[in-house]
């Protein structure tokens, strides 16, 4: 096709009364034609991850962030980093992720995140507990996903069904590793180690959204599960404070598993 479209493209420009200026219109449009479709896209193919401030009815959270680690302040920020497959774990954390496996958790192992005081030496990325979705991805020690994936299977999803008669879809996430301090103190929060996870809402099988934030005064079925997700929490975490401890857990639970001596806990 190529050779008969150059014989045409000579033949006419020695016909024409202006061979020089007909010449150079077709080599431009040849040129045009020749590289049609072959134009690359100059967007960046990356995945922007999902924020908290996207989802319109936790709009109003102020203190938590989005958990991705990598966020950058560019337009895009960059991809989680997957672990080199040649570095080793310490025991502990293949213990941990032979756990991980028995709770039916679905996650990917990320390289490690050194950032200040803050970081997780062999993160996680929990995408799923079970048949239960974590929304969005939340990364954390091994350890921490471990506890909240025993949690939730051994105390959220029974207190639904029995409270709900139903199971569990969704647990949406607000914040899980971010690099901060507690508000306030100065004292470099569990996120920043990985060690935290706060819940906006639980989402059941049969439609039904819960809320965290402090329901209505008659609203009995969603109080008594709120008040299972709280107690039955401090058997597993360090740290439980949802709506009524202060104005910045109004809308969500923050679980933790702060090493605190002589076994402390705070549930509030």
């Amino acid at each position: 096709m190529a050779g008969k479209f150059r014989a045409v493209f000579f033949a006419t420009a020695r016909q024409s009364k202006y061979p020089a200026m007909l010449t150079a219109g077709l080599a431009l449009a040849a040129l045009s034609a020749c590289n049609t479709g072959s134009v690359l896209s100059l967007e960046p193919a990356v995945d922007v991850g999902a924020q908290t401030a996207a989802v319109p009815q936790y709009a109003g959270m102020q203190k938590l962030v989005p958990s991705n680690p990598y966020m950058t302040q560019a337009a895009y920020p960059r991809m989680d980093e997957p672990m080199s497959p040649v570095e080793q774990m310490p025991a502990s954390e293949t213990d941990c992720r032979q756990q991980l496996k028995r709770l039916d958790v679905a996650y990917t192992d990320l390289a490690p995140i050194h950032k200040g005081q803050c970081g997780i030496d062999y993160p996680v990325k929990v995408s799923a507990i079970g048949n239960i979705q974590m929304k969005p991805a939340a990364t954390l020690t091994c350890d921490m996903a471990a506890t909240f994936a025993g949690w939730t299977k051994n105390e959220l999803v029974p207190s639904a069904r029995w409270r709900y008669f139903s199971g569990v879809k969704t647990i949406h996430q607000g914040s899980s590793y971010s690099c901060r301090r507690i508000a306030g103190e100065g004292v470099l929060s569990e996120h920043g180690k990985g060690n935290a996870l706060d819940v906006m809402s639980i989402e059941l099988n049969n439609g039904d959204d819960i809320d965290v934030r402090k329901p209505g005064l008659f609203a009995f079925r969603t109080r008594g599960f709120l008040n299972n997700v709280r107690a039955d929490g401090c058997q597993y975490f360090t740290t439980v404070l949802g709506p009524g401890y202060n104005y910045d857990h109004r809308n969500h639970f923050h679980f933790d598993i702060k090493n605190r001596k002589n076994g402390y806990r705070a549930c509030r």
